[in-house]
């Protein structure tokens, strides 16, 4: 049985492409001071201008804004960490994220079948919250926690297990959605059932030593859970 489902968010709700693409071009157009220094920066973070891609290990695609700044850092002499995670968080919040499904629909009916919903996002809380109030889906979360939420960041098993705590869920009756190995690790140390999306950067091969399952998209995970609690 399954009473619970915790989303990622980047690259699991919403198209990581997409959505961070862009987000990382303006980043650069902030914080370059020429196309050479662009190109430079570019690379610390495993960004790929000429396609708005990002290479696997990128920290963009599950690490924290912290983790991200300590990349450009070197290559921005004179810039300030603190100052430079608080301009990565202010742009974030302001992100045009791509859904990568119908998120209202879809989650709407996950409630329907009695599931509660939970935010675990490396991203910070506040941004996160932005993205799903501006999507229209913030009302159908219980739980919505970032890095900074006092919880740690995933890999750790804090967000998941606080899910569990404050929904009164026991995590074997969870499951822990997302599109990377962060994601995945971190549910699977909570103890909860892990699902694993292509809507990030991973290949399916990446993640399935640590999935239970691995969906397309999260469009599909009713019927996955259907299928788990009928009984055979």
């Amino acid at each position: 049985m399954i009473d619970g489902v915790v989303f990622d968010k980047d690259g699991t709700l919403f198209d990581f492409r997409q959505s961070w693409g862009a987000w990382t071009a303006r980043l650069l157009e902030q914080i370059a001071q020429d196309q050479a220094h662009a190109a430079i920066l570019a690379a610390a973070i495993g960004y790929y201008p000429d396609r708005q891609d990002f290479h696997p290990d990128s920290p963009v695609i599950a690490a924290t804004a912290e983790e991200i700044s300590a990349a450009l850092l070197p290559h921005l002499p004179g810039q300030n960490q603190r100052a430079l995670v608080a301009q990565l968080n202010a742009l974030a919040q302001n992100a045009v994220m791509a859904p990568a499904v119908p998120l209202r629909p879809v989650l709407g009916a996950l409630r329907d079948r009695g599931l509660t919903l939970g935010l675990a996002t490396n991203d910070t809380e506040a941004p996160a919250r932005a993205h799903l109030l501006a999507h229209g889906v913030l009302d159908l979360f219980d739980f919505v926690a970032g890095y900074d939420s006092g919880h740690g960041p995933k890999p750790g098993p804090g967000m998941c297990l606080a899910f569990a705590r404050q929904t009164g869920i026991d995590p074997t009756r969870a499951v822990m959605v997302g599109d990377s190995c962060h994601d995945l690790i971190a549910g699977r140390a909570a103890g909860m059932r892990t699902v694993a999306v292509l809507t990030g950067i991973a290949e399916a091969e990446e993640l399935r030593p640590f999935a239970d399952v691995i969906l397309p998209d999260i469009g599909v995970l009713g019927a996955w859970i259907d299928g788990v609690t009928t009984p055979q």
